[in-house]
């Protein structure tokens, strides 16, 4: 039997042109003498293929100016497109860019009302709900004044508690709850949560990879006016993640002057060892080193981990990660308050002036769980020459959190905490099962909760008759 896929959302060969004009005379001039253009053009969307089923949310990011914007708008038909097909199935309701559907003379009532007939409902059915949607936006009196006399945030409160209580079939929320406040946002998430469950369907795009993780059951990454991948929200965040540093490190290499980049040669074989903070290091010095200057490396061909995604300029290479045991032993299941620890050793290809090496910890929806380096410890490395190993001890005591499986995930970049070159990066890696704790909800259980408690009963009544005279 072959159960029949429901669709929401269907687009077939979808492309969006823009123009771009130099001079603003330049259009009037393509007006009155038709048949040369006068614009530069500029393709938001190219042949975007895309379905999307009843009850999915489906995430999408990409860089600010990639199309996401676009693709919203025409799912949504406040623009068209220059060709292709799309179909939209079903009540759609959207929280776009901040000021979209809002007309800022009108008052916060007034707006609930317009964008209530815009959606199709009746005036009665809007009537109805107003008293729920004021109660949800929880912006007092702004109510009856003037949108354009709101702040972002209460702009943002009436938008989303308008655009969750009309009775969609389709929810489009673009970025804008990340101007709202924390429990505003916290608040939307739980409804959100709720409009799933009853089998609604998001279109939901965000920066922030973590909610895209735990909210959506497929996601999308859109670059250039394309989409380069698509698939489940943690894959393709790890995907986009490495696209990221990339990026950074470009940036990075454009910035970075050559003297900064001058390697220390060391004229002897050393070996330094250096303790601090649960952290120890062992520097392998090499006699022979030169300089290498960090935008002539084209090193690639790694000597370890092959097979593993990983990303990085490759200027160094993890070539050993491990966690043991207080024995010493190899291990991969740790219980709550059992110390143990993690081994990173990093080659360096190259002449790595400010090293910094760092853990992230990852749930199996690719949430971020915690995340520490060396600088974030005030742990200062040594800078390190061409042909160099390093070898950093992190010694943990693992907390009382849910009995899953992590992945642990070991980088080494080259810079300072808030500007650096991501050298080598290992994703998805190596594994961590937590074992049983007391934890009955949620992620993580506090450690030395004290419970006390104090009964104050009800007095006894004392009842007295009163005999009338």
């Amino acid at each position: 039997m072959v159960i029949e896929r429901k669709i929401a959302i269907s687009l077939k060969n979808v492309s969006k042109c823009f123009k771009r004009y130099e001079h603003p005379g330049d259009r009037l001039k393509e007006l009155l003498f038709p048949g040369k253009s006068r614009a530069q053009e500029f393709w938001a969307l190219r042949d975007i293929n895309l379905e999307v089923a009843k009850g999915e949310t489906l995430g999408i990011v990409g860089r600010n100016g990639s199309g996401k914007s676009t693709l919203l708008q025409i799912i949504v038909g406040t623009l068209t497109t220059n060709s292709g097909e799309v179909k939209v199935n079903g009540r759609i309701s959207a929280l776009l860019e901040l000021g979209s559907g809002f007309n800022p003379e009108f008052t916060g009532r007034q707006n609930v009302f317009f964008n209530g007939r815009l959606l199709g409902l009746k005036q009665e059915e809007i009537a109805a709900k107003f008293d729920e949607i004021a109660a949800f936006a929880d912006i007092g009196d702004f109510i009856e004044q003037p949108v354009k006399t709101y702040s972002s945030g209460m702009f943002v409160r009436l938008a989303f508690a308008v655009a969750i209580h009309v009775d969609p079939e389709i929810l489009v929320v673009d970025e804008a709850l990340s101007v709202g406040d924390g429990v505003f946002v916290h608040r939307c998430m739980a409804r959100i949560k709720s409009f799933q469950d009853s089998g609604g369907t998001i279109l939901f795009v965000s920066h922030d990879m973590g909610a895209v993780n735990r909210l959506c059951s497929r996601c999308i990454w859109i670059n250039q006016s394309q989409i380069v991948e698509q698939g489940s929200p943690s894959e393709v965040s790890k995907s986009y993640q490495s696209w990221i540093y990339e990026q950074i490190n470009d940036n990075y290499r454009k910035n970075s002057s050559k003297a900064e980049q001058e390697p220390v040669l060391e004229q002897q074989k050393e070996q330094t060892n250096q303790t601090n903070n649960g952290h120890n290091i062992i520097v392998v010095k090499n006699k022979s080193q030169e300089p290498n200057a960090i935008n002539t490396f084209t090193n690639k061909k790694y000597l370890n981990f092959n097979r593993v995604t990983r990303f990085g300029t490759g200027r160094s290479e993890i070539i050993d990660f491990k966690i043991l045991d207080k024995s010493g032993k190899n291990t991969s299941f740790v219980l709550p308050e059992q110390i143990f620890s993690i081994w990173v050793t990093v080659k360096c290809h190259d002449f790595v002036k400010n090293p910094i090496i760092g853990i992230t910890i990852y749930d199996r929806l690719r949430t971020t769980i915690t995340a520490w380096n060396t600088t974030q410890y005030q742990h200062e490395l040594p800078s390190l020459n061409k042909g160099e190993t390093i070898i950093i001890k992190f010694t943990v005591n693992w907390p009382h959190i849910k009995n899953d499986n992590y992945l642990l995930e070991p980088a080494m970049a080259d810079g300072s905490q808030e500007n650096h070159e991501m050298l080598d990066w290992l994703q998805s890696a190596f594994s961590l099962q937590s074992g049983v704790t007391s934890l009955t909800f949620g992620l993580m259980a506090l450690k030395d909760i004290s419970i006390s408690h104090n009964v104050i009963r009800a007095a006894k009544l004392t009842h007295q008759v009163l005999e009338s005279a």
